[in-house]
This record gives structure tokens, sequence and C-alpha cells, in this order.
């Protein structure tokens, strides 16, 4: 049960550090999404390193690579398993400086239910009434959005439907830990160097805004903050959960596409409200457990109130 908390905990500190990055992304003009993708990988994997250093988990990274001579398949899983991950780190930069943030938080709105699928066909893991209730009411907000747009764009699709099969993935091999992460990371760094350096602006461009000195560290800092909670929580909780708390996150993105100067349709209500309604009946579920936890631990350390409950 503590692991459960811890595990809430850290999901919700991921959605709000993804939330910051989704808005800071878009104060890095005239850097665009690939240019901005590629320092991210540079700053983050390095810092990655730094904190497994930190952490003692070092062995993690090298139990990983020692694991090839033993499963040759690793050498396949890996690459793959560094393409969805990157895939998924350049859209979400790529989304808000090209107008496409509503688009892509639609696919984070999507996401849970195709996570809380995969958990129910690969893991039969069930859901408690709430969190039916709660899939139930997302749903419908997801239907409304396919039914007025017609269809979903390639983006949203990506954010859909590339999460779970990362997630299946690490978890199938065993890689679902900071040591793989950081591994996924390290895979992508030729292509990051590339987009950051060779595809990149030239140097004017750095000389013209100096802030950038100072914005994109930031950026590294925020990633690597941002990875480290996302990839615990994936740990601590039962997939179908962690799907379900995923609806914090485009929450927050809608939030920031608004102020970025995006704008909502008004049918898109019907959209956006039953799927607020979700995250609203998982927070009360949360507290809920909470207080009977808190509750039933007191009972258990104090004999007087037992016998008074009794």
């Amino acid at each position: 049960m503590q692991s459960s908390y811890r595990g809430v905990g850290l999901s919700v500190l991921a959605s709000a550090l993804f939330g910051v990055m989704y808005y800071y992304s878009a104060q890095l003009a005239p850097l665009d999404g690939e240019q901005i993708f590629g320092w991210r990988m540079l700053l983050t994997a390095p810092l990655m390193l730094a904190l497994l250093r930190v952490r003692g988990d070092l062995g993690l990274l090298r139990n990983t690579t020692s694991r090839l001579r033993s499963e040759p398949i690793l050498w396949l899983v890996l690459p793959v398993s560094a393409v969805l991950l990157g895939l998924q780190l350049w859209i979400f930069l790529w989304a808000p400086p090209n107008g496409r943030a509503l688009e892509v938080s639609l696919g984070y709105f999507m996401l849970p239910l195709t996570m809380v699928l995969a958990g129910r066909l690969l893991y039969g893991e069930r859901l408690t009434p709430w969190q039916g209730l709660a899939v139930l009411s997302a749903t419908l907000g997801v239907l409304h959005e396919l039914w007025r747009v017609g269809s979903f764009s390639w983006a949203a699709a990506i954010v859909a439907l590339g999460y779970p099969m990362y997630f299946v993935l690490r978890r199938r091999f065993r890689t679902d830990h900071l040591g793989g992460l950081c591994l996924d990371m390290l895979l992508m760094l030729p292509v990051a160097a590339w987009f950051a350096w060779i595809a990149g602006p030239d140097l004017r461009v750095y000389l013209q805004r100096p802030a950038l000195g100072l914005l994109i560290p930031g950026l590294g800092l925020l990633s690597m903050a941002a990875l480290a909670a996302y990839i615990a929580a994936s740990r601590a909780l039962p997939l179908g959960l962690f799907g379900l708390l995923g609806y914090v996150e485009p929450v927050l993105l809608v939030g920031v596409a608004l102020l970025l100067g995006e704008r909502m349709a008004a049918e898109q209500w019907w959209t956006y409200g039953p799927i607020w309604a979700a995250v609203v009946v998982l927070v009360g579920e949360g507290l809920r457990k909470s207080h009977a936890n808190a509750s039933g631990k007191q009972l258990r350390q104090d004999p007087t109130a037992r016998a008074g409950a009794a």
C-alpha cells in the first residue's frame, strides 16, 4: 500500500513537470521541435548517468548491457525501445511550437484508456468500481471528440499507441528501471547530436538570443526530473492505475495549449468535461483510500481506539 501511495505521488509530480516542460519548450524560439529534442537528449542523458551514480544504481545499466551476451534478442529490443521513446519525446516538444499542442493532448487523453486496455488484456488487471466509472466517463469524452472530428491525427495515434507498446516491451524484457531508461537515451544520442548541431541553426542564433544559454540547460534538468519520476511511478503502480493517473497530465497540457494561444471550440467542452470528471473521480477515490488507510493505521496503533470502534 505504501508503494502505491508513493507511486501516485510520483505520477502526479511527473505530470506537473511535463506540463511545465510543455510550456517551456515554446519559449525556446527560434529553435524548432527537432532542435529542442536534440538538446533535450544531449543534456538529459549525462544528467541521468549522474543520477544513477548518486543513487548507486549504475549497476542497473551495467546489468542490462551485460545481458546482451546471454540474451541476443536484446540487440533488437533495445534499439526498438529507444525508437519508441524517442518518438514520444520528439512529438512532445514538436507540438507546442507548431500549433499542434491540443492535437497531441488528445493523444494523451486517449493514452490512459489504451494503457488500461493493455493492463486488462496482457496482465489480467482489474479495475475498482470507481476506476471503472472513470474509464466510462473518459471514454465518452474521447468518443465525442472522435465523432466531432471524424478521426484522430497521426500525432495523437503516436502518443495513444506508442507508449503502451513501450511500457509493455520494457516489462517483458525487464528493462523497466532507470538503467533501461538511461540506455534508451544513450542510444538516441547520435540522432540528437544531428538535430542539435548539424541540422540545427548556426551560432548567430545563439548570439542573438543569449538567454538560450540558460534556457537549454534548464530543459535538461526538467526532462531528467520528469522522466525519472514517470519511470519510477510506472514500476510502483499496476499498469491500469498508472494509465488512469495519466489523465492528470493532459489536463495540464490543455491549459498550456490555451496559454500558448490555441483555442478550444465550444463543442469540445463535451470532450473535455467528461474527461475532467474522470480525473475528479480518480482523485476522490485516492482521497477515500488515503483516509481509510490512515484510519486503519490509527486503529492498529491505538488499542483504545480499536476497542471503542468494536
